[in-house]
């Protein structure tokens, strides 16, 4: 367990504590496994652009002695959410951190980076977790876990008491007590809320989302371009020296000056080429005509060509006698190109932001519109879904009319047909009615016929002779009765 205390210091006092505290530190670089044990007692850093603004500061590792030394697996019990994670290579920027740390990042709240002045090729991360079994599991996964698969860097991850940052200077101003404004992210100008999204603050003390700096491809600082990996020195090919170094122009040979090893002019005897660059104020040299070289620089603001006179031989920069008279207000020139230059390079950086946060808004106008249209689509389908519903019911309720009818139709059918017989049956019955009526007028008729002739035979005979009267009356053949039948129903019928 191990408590962390940061002092801000200036950088005269951070000189001092560097002798004292940081002896020992010095040697860490060779090797990541002197830091668990070297880092108990005490670490000067600082953070911030070197160009802009520099913190200076001591952090102290206190180990705690109610608590036995841990092993991997060991968790002590005082432990919070907040870890330490030492001797992280420089060659690892912070895009490259949260790639490392990418099963953990959504759960990391705040993760500051700061530089070990004990080693140039070593930062420290002081991170803090959204809960404390989130802290644990991160420790007992990377704890002793190698960087690469490549290397042999390992990651020392440690848990920290508490952080103390004691300030000597007074701010400016202060927001009201209770009141904070959170800052915003200059990738994408959010807020900057760690309830929301992690919160990941470079070397050079701004602050960015753990989302937005993983999705940087570049390795500087995308607001003030700070690189924390630093260039590789460049040494004397033959005997490593860094101090007043030449390259040949023509075949790229590192070779140390005359009042060194004299590698540089060995390499011209050998090799014939005349023109070596000095690595420290970018001169020319002519081994032939022992001298400097007249070069012409290029603007970078309009593209002029210019020439770069070579600085006076004498040392001084105001002699006015010699040909290097002007090397002054070429040095000048020089600044303000590189000016020119910079504000060139922020201006596109700007433009480029502003085109990307152009296309940004121009996708969410693209699609609110597509928002807006679907919306459109839902709202003619459905008003076109219940235009349909109704027709279907009017359909509906037409075919169960139309169903109805048919079966009234069909009803009726059966009727007619039912009273076609029964009319026709009626008929027939009316017919054998008449016809029986007829022959019973006519059985009527001859009967009144009968009585008419009898009784007109009545009053003959009763007016015929008394001779007549007393005769015998005497039966017919049967064939005489049916010809006189038949001759009176002949004779009805003429009638």
């Amino acid at each position: 367990m191990f408590s962390v205390k940061v002092h801000e210091l200036e950088p005269a006092e951070a000189s001092l504590a560097r002798g004292d505290d940081v002896g020992k530190m010095k040697e860490a670089s060779d090797s990541s496994n002197v830091w668990s044990s070297e880092l108990t007692k005490a670490v000067s850093f600082t953070s911030g652009n070197p160009r802009v603004e520099t913190v200076c500061g001591i952090m102290h590792l206190f180990r705690d002695v109610s608590e036995s030394p841990h092993s991997g697996g060991f968790l002590p019990t005082s432990r919070n959410e907040q870890l330490c994670v030492l001797a992280i290579p420089n060659h690892m920027t912070g895009a490259d951190f949260c790639q490392f740390i990418g099963a953990f990042l959504q759960n990391v709240k705040e993760v500051q980076f700061v530089r070990n002045d004990g080693s140039t090729d070593r930062y420290s991360a002081l991170m803090k977790l959204e809960s404390q079994s989130t802290a644990d599991d991160f420790f007992k996964h990377y704890n002793g876990k190698p960087f690469s698969s490549f290397e042999e860097e390992v990651c020392h991850v440690l848990f920290t008491a508490d952080v103390h940052y004691t300030a000597s200077a007074v701010e400016a101003s202060s927001p009201p007590v209770g009141l904070t404004e959170l800052p915003t992210c200059p990738v994408c100008l959010e807020r900057l809320d760690q309830h929301i999204s992690g919160i990941l603050t470079t070397v050079c003390n701004h602050s960015f989302h753990s989302s937005c700096i993983s999705k940087w491809t570049d390795s500087s600082c995308p607001v003030c371009h700070y690189c924390q990996e630093r260039a590789e020195t460049s040494t004397c090919t033959v005997c490593s020296t860094s101090e007043n170094l030449w390259i040949c122009v023509i075949c790229g040979f590192v070779g140390c000056g005359r009042y060194q090893e004299g590698h540089a002019i060995r390499h011209w005897k050998e090799s014939q080429h005349c023109y070596s660059l000095e690595v420290e104020t970018q001169r020319v040299w002519d081994y032939v005509g022992d001298g400097y070289v007249h070069r012409l620089i290029q603007s970078k603001t309009d593209g002029k060509l210019v020439e770069l006179n070579a600085p006076c031989r004498d040392g001084s920069d105001e002699c006015g006698s010699c040909e290097c008279s002007h090397g002054s207000g070429m040095a000048e020139a020089i600044i303000n190109s590189k000016r020119d230059g910079i504000a060139a390079e922020y201006t596109q950086l700007l433009t480029g932001q502003l085109d990307k946060q152009r296309q940004y808004f121009e996708g969410l106008l693209t699609e609110a519109k597509k928002e807006r249209d679907l919306a459109i689509s839902e709202a003619v389908e459905k008003a076109g879904s219940l235009k349909l519903q109704k027709m279907q019911a009017k359909l509906e309720e037409i075919e169960q009319e139309r169903r109805f009818l048919e079966q009234v139709n069909e009803a009726m059918k059966a009727n007619q047909e039912s009273w076609q017989s029964a009319i026709k049956a009626s008929e027939a019955r009316e017919k054998a009615a008449i016809k029986e009526r007829d022959d019973q007028i006519a059985d009527l008729e001859e009967q009144v016929r009968d009585l008419m002739v009898y009784i007109e035979a009545q009053k003959t005979f009763e007016a015929s002779a008394v001779d007549i009267r007393d005769g015998t009356v005497l039966s017919l053949p049967t064939s005489v009765k049916q010809a006189s039948r038949s001759s009176k129903v002949s004779g009805r019928k003429k009638r």
